[in-house]
């Protein structure tokens, strides 16, 4: 969506001064706050130079490896109940929205795309309600019950969520997604608070 335009002065072209241009009090040139203007008067205009990455504040696998280990074990049980790889990937990728984590968001898309995911499927993720028809049933019952866990002191996990991921999963399947979700959420809580450093993840 465009915003009101700005009006701002028009600089007169046929008048100078020892100062520079006159400003005509009566004429206006409109510029578009999205786009903004391309230069301004007396200097050109430059971008900012990049903020440097902060070391992280710990690294959990070499303090505590043992939590550290425990964690990717949760990962492990979850992916040997029969799950497609993509679908796992989704559900890492959705979490990691809702929660924030810039070095997860960054490895689960890289994961994705490394895997053969579509570009369009990992761009509208965040509103599959209104893209249903790039989904399957199974990764919407499974991006639904990811949200609803994710966000559980809001949601407390209602029915109709858990039992559609019910009908689409087997038993062992479902708690194979709860843990993959339990795991993620974890991995985006040790991402936030020690501040991992996303860019540098290479998929293997």
């Amino acid at each position: 969506a465009r915003s009101t335009p700005a009006r701002v002065p028009r600089v007169r072209s046929s008048t100078t001064s020892s100062s520079g241009p006159e400003v005509d009090p009566i004429l206006w040139l409109e510029v578009d706050l999205v786009t903004g203007p391309l230069s301004t008067y007396g200097q050109t205009m430059t971008t900012s130079t990049p903020a440097i990455a902060t070391p992280p504040r710990l690294d959990l696998s070499a303090v505590l490896p043992a939590a550290y280990r425990a964690i990717s074990a949760l990962d492990g049980a979850a992916e040997k109940t029969g799950f497609e790889p993509l679908l796992l990937d989704l559900v890492r990728l959705r979490a990691s929205q809702l929660n924030g984590c810039a070095y997860c968001l960054d490895m689960h898309t890289l994961d994705a795309r490394h895997a053969g995911e579509n570009d369009t499927r990992l761009a509208v993720v965040s509103a599959w309600r209104e893209a249903r028809h790039l989904y399957t049933d199974r990764e919407q019952a499974a991006l639904a019950l990811t949200e609803s866990v994710t966000l559980v002191a809001d949601t407390h996990v209602p029915d109709d969520v858990w039992n559609r991921a019910a009908v689409a999963f087997s038993a062992e399947q479902l708690a194979g997604l709860l843990t993959a979700i339990i795991s993620i959420n974890a991995w985006n809580r040790v991402g936030i608070s020690t501040r991992m450093i996303p860019g540098e993840y290479k998929p293997s």
